[in-house]
């Protein structure tokens, strides 16, 4: 029995859920099945390469619905959750009871981990402390800017390393640890602190080319990228600097897309007044209503900053 899980990529809930649900899944439903990982990203068009379903069953879990026959499990918790309507039906059609949708939840893992509970029976207390903070990272529950920016804790480091690693080989050992070591002991490993130095070193860098290149106004701070090779950063870097806005505004390139990122500030002084993934979905993305994104194709460098300024102009407070 082959499983091939399908995750979001370079994202610490993304990699978290491949972890629980592998765990889940090998316990619960088939014991000794071999488990593959394809890392998935939003990209222009969101469409997932139909090869990539090579398993006897098939899970997405973190992305977009994908109306397959081959897709056997699916989990996801974003409000943008289907690119199409057609999509939308087949999923409400669907009867296997394992395709499973809740956009009220803060993290993806914490989802699974209930579902895995109430619907199947399945409990392992190993998993909580992994649950514990998917829920604070992806629901962006910190205590403040400095605890994410600073990363002090290991989950805050392994996040900066999940974020930041392009062998997704790497990425599939990280979800294979998750299973069965605590965070200390997986921050600990040779293999990650030859990792983490580097990547610490990268993102102090970034934290001030940010603080360089961002500029507030009417309670939005923004920033351009797309002219440097730094294609992600942490996302509350900005209210470390800022911490007077409500929103983020940025643009950055890869080799595989160019992305408009937008998010609110937790600790903002004046509260969220916009749902972001609905704005995001004018522009062809999503997200939820605190955070989202819009993929654009690689050379769409100045499409992404005309959406950017009409995104700054929608999310600015009156004078």
């Amino acid at each position: 029995m082959k499983l091939r899980i399908l995750y979001h990529g370079n994202c610490f809930d993304g990699v978290s859920s491949a972890a629980i649900f592998t765990k889940f899944y090998t316990t619960a439903i088939a014991p000794g099945a071999e488990v593959a990982y394809t890392p998935t990203m939003h990209r222009a068009g969101n469409a997932f390469d139909r090869e990539q379903f090579d398993g006897d069953e098939n899970a997405i879990v973190d992305f977009k619905y994908c109306a397959d026959e081959r897709l056997t499990w699916w989990f996801d918790h974003h409000q943008s959750a289907f690119l199409t309507p057609e999509d939308e039906a087949h999923f409400l059609a669907d009867t296997s009871g394992r395709k499973f949708l809740d956009t009220t939840s803060k993290s993806c893992a914490e989802f699974i981990a209930r579902i895995a509970g109430e619907k199947f029976g399945f409990s392992d207390p190993s998993l909580d402390e992994l649950v514990h903070w998917a829920h604070i990272i992806d629901g962006a529950l910190y205590e403040s800017p400095a605890q994410c920016v600073e990363l002090r804790s290991s989950a805050l480091k392994l996040m900066q390393v999940i974020e930041g690693e392009e062998d997704p080989t790497f990425v599939e050992e990280i979800i294979k640890m998750l299973t069965v070591r605590t965070l200390d002991e997986i921050v600990k490993s040779d293999a990650i602190q030859a990792k983490l130095a580097p990547i610490l070193e990268t993102h102090w860098a970034t934290a001030e080319l940010i603080k360089q290149r961002a500029a507030a106004d009417r309670g939005v701070v923004s920033f351009d990228l797309s002219d440097t090779d730094v294609a992600g950063y942490n996302k509350f870097i900005p209210y470390y600097y800022h911490p007077e806005v409500t929103y983020v505004v940025s643009l950055s390139k890869s080799p595989f897309r160019t992305k408009i990122s937008v998010g609110s500030n937790p600790w903002a002084p004046r509260p969220r007044t916009h749902n972001i993934a609905e704005i995001c979905e004018r522009y062809g993305g999503g997200g939820h209503a605190v955070v989202g994104a819009v993929s654009l194709r690689p050379e769409d460098v100045e499409l992404g900053r005309r959406y950017m300024n009409e995104i700054i102009s929608e999310l600015q407070f009156p004078d």
